[in-house]
């Protein structure tokens, strides 16, 4: 059976433009991260040391919802390789840590409850998982595929985007990017897939995109650098206020909207840590501007906000968010 491939065009699909719709939606890092006070981790963190008190998913939903955001993008796996949903693939998982809730489906029934969209974010790169240096093509890629089938294959639901990361750590033929995409398309025809840093060539000496193809620098006609693939993604940067949607891949042209990633807190902030609070909210005039410039080009973007380690989002984050959404005239209460 042939794969399922992303077909070459100028204009957008139907799929992307109900994405562009969403336009603003929420981040939402969780993990063993969370109580490592790390913002990665290699898989040493022990899954025990993973026990929030309760998961609230309730309240980061609705609260999205009265942000007037219409989607949320949750962890399920980061870098560590830890996995918040039930899965027996690994014992790396909630189901073996101090508080086994599945957190994709507590998602997923707040989701459903404001009628809000559900997108997942899953990281290709995965420190804990012996296959991955052992036998990346022959075992590691079939691990990947059994845990997105998981994730895919409607046990938690429509799933409007998948937001996958750590790419820069092999070339793209390595990933088998196109068994993913026919994969998820298969099981969510509509769910729209972003690999973070797109657009650009791969390096081994820099290890992922030139400077030059930040979103800043985007150029109609840039050569993408991980494909197949339905929109682009370099966190947390800004893209260009005229940001052109035409990119190239093996001599053909494909529509791209951008999606932005913005912290709730200044620098690199993804996850909660016992510093977190310390650090300054994000800048609400800038994020105004950039979300108004974004969303006039057909963009979209997201603003991260952690769940502390009692599984609650930081009051000091919801009434900045909240006021943000009041400025965009999205606030819904």
């Amino acid at each position: 059976m042939a794969l399922i491939q992303q077909q070459p065009s100028r204009q957008p699909s139907a799929a992307q433009l109900e994405q562009m719709e969403r336009q603003f939606g929420m981040f939402l890092h969780f993990g063993v991260n969370t109580f490592g006070n790390v913002e990665w981790s290699d898989g040493g963190i022990q899954a025990l040391s993973y026990q929030p008190d309760t998961i609230d998913a309730d309240q980061w939903v609705r609260t999205a919802w009265e942000a007037g955001m219409n989607y949320v993008i949750l962890i399920t796996k980061h870098h560590d390789g830890f996995c918040l949903w039930d899965t027996d693939t690994t014992p790396y998982s909630v189901k073996h840590s101090g508080n086994p809730t599945d957190v994709v489906a507590a998602v997923s029934k707040a989701c459903a409850k404001y009628g809000i969209k559900l997108g997942l974010y899953y990281s290709l790169w995965d420190r804990s998982e012996p296959s991955y240096t052992r036998d990346f093509s022959g075992e590691y890629v079939p691990y990947m595929l059994r845990q997105l089938t998981e994730l895919m294959d409607g046990r938690y639901g429509e799933i409007v985007e998948l937001w996958l990361d750590g790419s820069w750590d092999k070339s793209c033929a390595q990933w088998r990017l196109d068994l993913i995409y026919d994969l998820v398309k298969r099981l969510q025809p509509k769910c729209q897939i972003g690999v973070n840093h797109t657009v650009g060539v791969y390096s081994e000496e820099a290890g992922g995109p030139e400077e030059r193809y930040q979103p800043k620098n985007y150029q109609e006609g840039d050569p993408l650098r991980m494909f197949p693939s339905d929109f682009r993604l370099w966190d947390p940067h800004m893209c260009r206020a005229d940001d052109p949607k035409i990119y190239t891949f093996g001599g053909q042209e494909y529509y791209m909207p951008f999606e932005m990633t913005i912290c709730s807190r200044d620098g690199f902030s993804w996850f909660y840590s016992n510093i977190y609070e310390k650090k300054p909210l994000m800048n609400v005039d800038e994020v105004v501007r950039n979300c108004e410039t974004l969303f006039a080009q057909g963009n979209l973007a997201v603003i991260n906000m952690p769940p502390d380690v009692h599984g609650r989002l930081v009051e000091g984050d919801v009434a900045n968010l909240m006021e943000i959404a009041r400025r965009l005239g999205r606030a819904r209460v």
